[in-house]
């Protein structure tokens, strides 16, 4: 979900975001090379409006004072590609591939809102990345990943919401995590389409009277802080329907190879920014659950681009298997049964820990999509 983060001293955000820094040479960044992005407070600059079909690099260099977010939408503000959390003074690069249309370019700054926005279009053809034999496997494992995991979401969400109406608070407490598990582990491909991820997912300090506090994290605080779930029937029933919908488009979605490079890059981002901080899951502090589940969608990811990432760079799948293993291992220490400690029974070192390696991750992760789009 697009939002405002909670930083904290601890966290070395900055290291994560840096790793899609646009400082070296881009390995598909189009005949003209990357097209920049200059990103302030009040404006969205785009070098250019007209392109060619094919794969193109963005370079988004933010000189406001304000975090700001990049977006390419097609029609109906289906999500191409994004790079949230974009700090001032950073530069970020992303990587998209756009078949002959018409599009837009956003900047957000201060992630709210629907941005400063630019009209993109996309002439000619080309051959798209998924005719590579092993970028088409990729895309047709991960599919059936998020087929399964949104199956299991539908399920899990209907169990929370039937906890919900019939007022049996612990239980739905116990269920809220196991719901958000599923999630989260598809939440790049949920974010692809318009308001729902906001509907579902929104935080109180991002609604607006277009979208007002719903969804997983009003049910959260009513469980947790009010501890009164008596008029939530309707909010219940309409997250079940929010998710059906998300359910029944993420099934039909075709996913691009790089759509799958960067959503393993993004749920790490999630977990830097909202995870480790605690602002993901503010009162229910069951932050590692969610923290859990974007590893497991960036490995998911990983592992059915995996054929095609050996082929071309197999030194690059070795340290990104490593990193995961850091990862797996540092997150082991604290498991509690069957799920996590909650994120406010940790310590500012191990906060630290966990930040560490999933900055070490977040490096060789972002370079997946380079390697992704060589032809």
């Amino acid at each position: 979900m697009r939002r405002i983060p909670l930083i904290l001293s601890l966290v070395a955000l900055s290291a994560v975001a840096a790793c899609g820094k646009s400082g070296t040479k881009s390995d598909a960044a189009g005949a003209g090379g990357p097209i920049t992005v200059k990103a302030t407070d009040t404006g969205c600059e785009v070098a250019k409006s007209q392109l060619d079909a094919g794969t193109h690099v963005f370079a988004i260099a933010n000189s406001g004072t304000k975090v700001t977010e990049f977006y390419v939408y097609a029609a109906g503000d289906r999500v191409m590609g994004e790079v949230e959390n974009i700090t001032p003074g950073l530069s970020r690069e992303l990587r998209v591939e756009l078949p002959a249309g018409t599009y837009q370019a956003a900047c957000k700054p201060g992630m709210v809102g629907n941005g400063i926005r630019n009209t993109l279009t996309v002439a000619g053809s080309a051959s798209p990345l998924s005719e590579d034999a092993a970028l088409a496997q990729a895309t047709a494992s991960y599919t059936r990943y998020i087929t399964t995991q949104s199956e299991a979401l539908l399920q899990k969400t209907t169990d929370f919401a039937n906890a919900v109406k019939a007022g049996d608070i612990e239980k739905a407490k116990k269920l809220y995590p196991v719901a958000r598990t599923y999630y989260e582990r598809i939440e790049p491909v949920a974010e692809i389409f318009g308001d729902l991820d906001p509907k579902i997912d929104g935080r109180e300090d991002d609604a607006t009277a277009a979208l007002p506090f719903t969804g997983f994290h009003k049910l959260e605080k009513d469980l947790w802080v009010t501890k009164d779930v008596s008029k939530d029937g309707a909010i219940a029933d309409q997250l079940v329907t929010d998710v059906k919908e998300i359910v029944t488009k993420a099934k039909a979605e075709k996913l691009s190879p790089l759509q799958l490079a960067n959503g393993a890059k993004e749920l790490l981002d999630e977990v830097a920014t909202s995870k480790i901080t605690g602002e993901e899951e503010r009162y229910s502090h069951t932050d590692l659950w969610d923290f859990a589940a974007n590893v497991d969608g960036s490995q998911a990811a990983v592992a059915a681009l995996r054929p095609a990432l050996e082929q071309r760079n197999p030194a690059l799948v070795k340290q990104i298997d490593t990193a995961f293993a850091n990862v797996d291992t540092e997150l082991a220490k604290y498991r509690d049964g069957d799920g996590w400690k909650l994120q406010n029974q940790l310590t500012r070192e191990q906060l630290k820990g966990l930040s560490d390696v999933i900055n070490a991750l977040a490096e060789p992760i972002s370079k997946i999509a380079g390697v992704i789009a060589q032809k």
